[in-house]
Parts: C-alpha cells; structure tokens; sequence
C-alpha cells in the first residue's frame, strides 16, 4: 500500500489539464510527500512521467483500476527540484503551414494512437509520447522534425527528449492540434 499525502482527481480532463492541476498541487506538498493523481487520459501516464523527470521529482509509477490511471509522484526536496525547462524552439501552426510539402520536413504527433486516428497532419508519423524513448531511430536526424500534440505541452518534452539524443533541428508546434486549421487525415477506426 503506498502511504500517499494528498489526491487529485482529473478524471475526465485532457491534456495539458492533468499536468496543470499536478503541478498545483505538489507545490502544496513537503519535500518527500507522495502525490496521488487520478486520471482518466490515457496519455496523462507519459505527460506525469516526462514531467516529473524535467522537475526532478520522483514518477513512482501507475497503477490502473479499471479505466481510471492512478499516478504517484513524490516531491522533490529542494536539491533535487529542477526549474521547469520549455523547449526554446517554437513554430506556430501557421508557419507549420508553409512547410508541409517540403521533403527535408518530420512532422512528429505524439499523441495517443485514438487521438491520431481521429485527425492528423497529412504525412505525420505516429510515435505516442510513452513510446518515444523506444523508438527515436525511427526518425532521421538530418531531417528537421516538428513535434506536435493537442495543445502544445506534450510535444515540449517529446522534442526535450529528442534533443536530448542528439536531435539537432527539432521544433515544438505551439499551439497544436486543438486549434489546427490546415489539412487533416483520419484513419478509419
């Protein structure tokens, strides 16, 4: 049984809301004391994760009941908290636009698998956050990749990550999917 301090619910929220109210609420809690957040977003398991590693606190892991994920996080003492990094290299949708046709381009989406199925970029690659780590020689490094999600917050630490592994021209799509307005592809579900 984890011992847990205080509980969060964001069951029905997407993201970026499960991170906002996470990042609200562990500021309330003692270096060491365990967060529990319950969720209900099937992508709020990779946003926790990747979040809590770029702030220094500890992702203990998930546990699911049913269709509803409970995450635990405990805080990091002062030493270990990291201030929150954004991805320094941002492109607006707009200016996304302009470079769909271009061959040298990788649009990135790593959302969930449904959220794609359900409207995506023409010629985006599916690679949901969770998995990202895994599969990052999927991608070419001589391409430049543009990572988009819903709203902007995931794909700010997917392209962390990739910059991380050596991804030199990576950009994070601001503001996303939720206010997209150029071509878009579904899949039949």
């Amino acid at each position: 049984m984890i011992q847990v301090n205080m509980t969060i619910d964001a069951k029905g929220l997407s993201c970026p809301m499960p991170i906002v109210k996470t990042k609200k609420a562990i500021n309330e809690l003692q270096p060491g004391q365990v967060l529990e957040v319950e969720a209900t977003d099937k992508g709020s398991k990779a946003d926790i994760k990747a979040w809590a590693e770029s702030t220094g606190h500890q992702y203990l892991g998930t546990i699911e009941e049913g269709n509803v994920l409970k995450h635990y996080i405990r805080k990091a003492s002062e030493n270990e908290a990291k201030e929150e990094a954004k991805f320094p290299h941002v492109i607006s949708n707009e200016e996304l636009l302009t470079k769909l046709n271009d061959a040298s381009v990788t649009i990135l989406d790593v959302r969930e698998p449904a959220e794609y199925a359900f409207g995506h970029i023409p010629g985006a690659i599916s690679i949901p956050l969770g998995e990202l780590e895994n599969r990052t020689e999927e991608l070419s490094k001589d391409n430049t990749i543009y990572v988009v999600c819903r709203t902007g917050n995931r794909s700010d630490l997917a392209a962390q990550k990739l910059a991380e592994k050596g991804f030199a021209n990576v950009w994070n799509v601001v503001p996303g999917m939720s206010q997209w307005t150029g071509p878009v592809e579904t899949e039949q579900v």
